[in-house]
């Protein structure tokens, strides 16, 4: 019997969410994996805290819940001690982006084997409206209601510096498009990191100003750095910029840092003496 890939639970997402089409985008990809004979019990989704983590209980695929910011670590470690699975991170851009963003950091920078969705709605909605790393600046909100202080900081320029092997940027509003990316994402070996602009329908709906603004907009030239830095330097989170692209921007082939323990390098060996040195002590 083929299981749905959609579970019972009841789901309580605000209406408008843009969490539906990140699920519903998952769901097209495992049922596409599962088409060309892939396992999709050899997927296993971790989650962070925050509104997109409810997207555990609702994908019918091995799942975790992690802590505050820590969804990466966990991640990370599911990923070494098998290296066969497929692991899907996703996390909010408070999650990744402020309490976990040097697992991030670090992540890329190791060329981690897996792949990170980041459900970017720019504000705590779980919360009831915080600003976050990429809320504009003098965002208005439960917690700044005379307007931030801070001007938001762009997550995939920090990605691209930090060796992130893939980077992309898609929108909960071009469904289609998003599926596409998360597809090769998922296929990519390496560290794949994905922003997804998502509206938040009850917090902070940007709803008018995304239809206007995005346009998909890929590199020529994927393994380009400059290429990618040009294009994701054209809207760095604020209102008055023209035009929001998306699409994929750098893909790259690297070793990873699984491949590594089974290298040149022989790390297994190398944790085995240390295991044997401290049990001899």
């Amino acid at each position: 019997m083929v299981k749905n890939l959609i579970t019972d639970e009841q789901n309580t997402w605000c209406m408008g969410c843009g969490n539906f089409s990140v699920e519903h985008s998952l769901k097209e990809v495992f049922a596409d994996m599962r088409e060309n004979g892939e396992n999709p019990d050899e997927v296993v989704l971790v989650a962070g805290i925050g509104c997109h983590g409810k997207i555990a209980d609702y994908l019918n695929v091995n799942s975790v819940y992690s802590l505050h910011g820590r969804a990466i670590p966990f991640a990370t470690g599911i990923k070494l001690a098998d290296k066969n699975l497929k692991v899907i991170c996703c996390v909010g851009d408070g999650d990744a982006y402020a309490e976990g963003l040097e697992h991030l950091i670090f992540a890329a920078k190791r060329n981690i084997d897996i792949t990170v969705l980041v459900h970017d709605n720019r504000v705590y909605g779980l919360t009831t409206g915080q600003y976050t790393p990429t809320s504009p600046y003098h965002f208005k909100g439960r917690s700044t209601p005379g307007g931030s202080p801070e001007r938001p900081f762009n997550p995939l320029n920090l990605m691209l510096v930090s060796g992130a092997t893939s980077v992309a940027r898609g929108y909960t509003g071009r469904k289609e498009h998003l599926t596409g990316l998360l597809r090769s994402g998922i296929a990519h070996k390496g560290f794949s990191f994905i922003e997804i602009l998502q509206v938040c329908a009850s917090y902070f709906n940007m709803t008018d100003s995304y239809e206007e603004k995005v346009k998909v907009h890929n590199n020529e030239d994927l393994t380009s750095y400059s290429g990618a830095e040009e294009i994701i330097g054209l809207w760095n989170y604020d209102d008055g910029a023209k035009e929001i692209p998306l699409g994929d921007f750098y893909r790259v082939k690297r070793s990873t840092y699984g491949d590594e323990f089974d290298g040149p390098h022989d790390l297994k060996s190398g944790k085995e003496s240390v295991m044997a040195y401290l049990e001899s002590i």
